[in-house]
């Protein structure tokens, strides 16, 4: 949002200049500041500085005699936009946390002397929060928990698509980083029946900045396992449909390599591999796990050997 103030020179004449109060720009992002005179006068050279707790720096200057000119330890953060006695923007590029402060620019007049507006930088960080859904020991019930990093300290929200699902039992733990981010939790019990599958979302949000979702699917009742193109953690009621596959090929594959007559016929290197390369192409069109292969392998071997 633009600011317009009155600033009041030495000789206490007044003019009117349009700026930002406050850009908010988050870690690597560009920051832009603007400042315009709305009242004509002799202004002589625009002038940028920074003022942090520590110190107050000259940042840039512009002037029809000598141009644009950035100051030594800014050639490589800062740019001019554009340039103009009455009106003139600068850039800070890939902002850290090290460039928040405020950035005030003086209309240098003559004879009045300065008019001055100021910009506060406010660098912000957030990350894609995680979610992770959980099938909990009660019938039709959820535990659905949430993290996302940022600072200052995020502001964690859960929602659920679907009108009868509730969430209560709230718990919100927020831990302070090294690097001065915050990591914040929020862990809630969505309750009722899934009559279809429905989506529960996670926003994190950061002071007025936009905020960032993730959205993760919750199958119906007669279904098992997360969607996987929801980018959700399958570990939970994905295992679920895992282990009831693993059943399901344990019997198609035990009566597809048991032997009718195992003593009657020699049982040789190439019936083995049949059998085995067999039994692999059944595991890949259920999506078997690899892991789950090499278990099955193992056990399998150990069965061969006690035929010969």
């Amino acid at each position: 949002k633009f600011l317009t103030s009155q600033t009041v020179s030495p000789t206490a004449l007044t003019a009117v200049i349009q700026t930002q109060q406050t850009v908010l720009a988050a870690v690597g992002e560009d920051a832009e500041f603007s400042c315009q005179l709305l009242e004509t006068k002799d202004v002589l050279q625009v002038t940028w500085q920074k003022i942090s707790p520590e110190v107050e720096t000259n940042v840039a200057t512009y002037s029809k005699q000598f141009g644009q000119r950035v100051n030594d330890g800014f050639t490589d953060k800062v740019e001019f936009k554009h340039t103009g006695l009455q009106n003139c923007s600068i850039v800070i590029r890939n902002v850290t946390e090290q460039d928040e402060g405020c950035y005030p620019c003086l209309f240098n007049t003559y004879p009045e002397g300065s008019f001055t507006g100021q910009t506060c930088l406010k660098v912000y960080e957030l990350h894609e929060p995680v979610v992770d859904v959980r099938e909990s020991n009660t019938t039709e019930e959820w535990v659905v928990s949430c993290s996302a990093t940022g600072r200052p300290a995020p502001t964690v929200t859960l929602s659920v698509s679907q009108q009868d699902l509730n969430f209560s039992q709230y718990n919100t733990v927020s831990v302070s980083n090294t690097n001065t981010t915050f990591t914040v939790t929020t862990t809630a019990v969505l309750s009722g029946s899934c009559k279809h599958s429905t989506q529960v979302g996670c926003a994190a949000r950061v002071l007025s900045a936009p905020h960032r979702e993730v959205m993760v699917m919750i199958p119906d009742d007669d279904d098992d396992g997360l969607n996987e193109k929801s980018g959700s953690n399958q570990r939970n009621l994905g295992m679920k449909h895992l282990q009831s596959t693993k059943v399901k090929i344990s019997l198609k594959s035990g009566d597809l390599l048991k032997p009718t007559k195992p003593r009657s016929k020699p049982f040789t290197f190439t019936s083995t591999k049949t059998y085995f390369l067999t039994a692999l192409t059944c595991f890949l069109e259920q999506g078997l796990q690899l892991d789950v292969w090499l278990f099955w392998t193992t056990h399998m071997l150990k069965w061969t050997a006690s035929m010969f």
